[in-house]
């Protein structure tokens, strides 16, 4: 648990690694839940987002921002619009593809059982492809997915392939889209926060039942103590040999004691 903390601790520390560094408006609140509990830490994540894509022949001079040999034309975690996406396609020199990425969570949990309360909220929240995995350190991972995405090719070679009365068709699907996982991140943080509140409640319990048993396990102890000093023996009968049923009986109280 110490070392769960400290490496919690240390990636918490670090400065935002993406393009935008900072979190994203909408995934910020379940992050910032997430990351006030002991047993999770937040690791990557994004809200969802519109992306025109080029591949193939972008230009290395462009400030448009690069990814692995691609230039995203236009980016937003926002819905979007017909004229938007046009003047995107205008810069094209290559081929051109429209995706909408729902939202997705990354989230390194200390013990499998607080994995496996988080994939079921995300499941029950409509993030069916969620998963845990296990790596070979033992550390536990669980991704918040979904599966609707979006993907169509627009351009080849810069040369628009499609009618705009189809990429207004294909903004307003994205749009839906948007919108059904704007929803679903709504879900899954009510849902979390209630699961996380009735988690802590169970633990609490717990802790009072277990205070409780030693309580009494104390008290069973003390009062045995004060018995065995009120009825010890004589000098006398100290030197005496224990009769069997003595023996037995004696035998009995020291398993009651570890039994208790």
């Amino acid at each position: 648990m110490a070392a769960f903390a400290r490496r919690k601790a240390q990636r918490l520390a670090r400065a935002d690694g993406s393009r935008k560094g900072r979190l994203d408006e909408r995934a910020a609140p379940v992050l910032r839940l997430l990351n006030a509990r002991d047993p999770f830490c937040t690791a990557s994540s994004c809200s969802g987002r519109l992306v025109l894509l080029q591949g193939g022949a972008a230009n290395i001079n462009s400030s448009e921002i690069q990814k692995k040999n691609c230039t995203w034309l236009m980016v937003t975690h926002e819905m979007c619009n017909k004229d938007d996406v046009m003047a995107a396609l205008e810069k094209a020199t290559g081929d051109v593809v429209l995706k909408f990425e729902p939202f997705v969570l990354h989230v390194q949990c200390q013990e499998m059982q607080d994995a496996q309360l988080l994939h079921s909220v995300a499941v029950d929240s409509g993030f069916r492809n969620s998963g845990i995995t296990v790596g070979r350190g033992g550390k536990i991972m669980m991704a918040v997915r979904s599966t609707h995405c979006l993907e169509v090719p627009l351009s080849h070679k810069g040369k628009l392939m499609v009618s705009e009365e189809y990429i207004e068709f294909l903004i307003h699907v994205a749009n839906q889209k948007m919108e059904e996982n704007i929803g679903r991140i709504d879900r899954f943080y009510r849902s979390l926060e209630s699961a996380l509140q009735t988690a802590a409640g169970a633990n609490d319990l717990h802790s009072e039942g277990m205070e409780r048993s030693r309580s009494v396990y104390v008290r069973r102890r003390k009062r045995k103590t004060v018995h065995r000093q009120s009825v010890c023996p004589s000098p006398k009968d100290q030197h005496e040999e224990l009769e069997p049923e003595d023996d037995i009986e004696n035998s009995l109280d020291i398993f009651a004691d570890i039994m208790i």
